[in-house]
């Protein structure tokens, strides 16, 4: 793969608020950022729209393309409820000449860092506690309670990856949060790549 932009990836357990962060991102024209539509294996949730949300294909076409080698990261996070990153993704919003924001499963968000360390910015919201991570799942209303229970299981082994991530933002005061995060990126997408070979010399 070419190089192009820089990489946000945000990761985090589900119900953080990482999403919310990374829509606010998105809107700030001054860090020209495009969003990483990842593919999944999951049915569409009903408001979701496929090419907008997630690129929704069959579990047999995810697995063809994993075959195929054209993930840049995928990780089969609930049995047969597959995720990833299209390389032809990253390339086409590249080639856009943008900063490509993520937001991904914290394997995922490691695994594209290790690819492009330089290019990388991984960022962890932590949300204020386990059980807010419940109460906020719950308020969604859009899953059964067995699925909440799975997911806040994961949470649990997630929030262990966090010290992993460059950077760690705790989602407790949302305002507050949106602020830090736009400072971090801003003074990524300002980095020069080579200034970091220059810090670790």
């Amino acid at each position: 793969m070419d190089r192009g932009g820089k990489l946000i990836v945000f990761s985090a357990p589900s119900g953080s608020g990482k999403t919310t962060i990374v829509r606010h991102l998105l809107k700030q024209e001054v860090l020209n950022l495009a969003f990483s539509i990842s593919a999944t294996s999951r049915e569409p949730r009903d408001h979701e729209k496929d090419g907008a949300d997630y690129y929704f294909m069959s579990l047999k076409e995810f697995k063809q393309h994993i075959k195929n080698g054209d993930f840049l990261e995928w990780e089969e996070v609930y049995r047969d409820s597959f995720y990833g990153t299209l390389k032809s993704e990253v390339e086409r919003l590249w080639a856009e000449g943008k900063n490509v924001i993520f937001d991904i499963d914290v394997v995922g968000g490691l695994r594209i860092k290790k690819k492009f360390p330089k290019e990388t910015l991984a960022v962890f919201v932590k949300p204020p506690s386990v059980d807010e991570l419940k109460i906020r799942l719950k308020k969604r209303k859009t899953e059964s309670d067995e699925k909440i229970n799975m997911r806040i299981a994961k949470a649990s082994i997630e929030m262990a990856t966090a010290p992993q991530f460059d950077r760690i933002i705790l989602n407790d005061d949302l305002e507050k949060a949106l602020k830090e995060a736009e400072a971090l990126v801003a003074e990524h997408i300002a980095k020069n790549p080579t200034e970091d070979s220059h810090e670790r010399a």
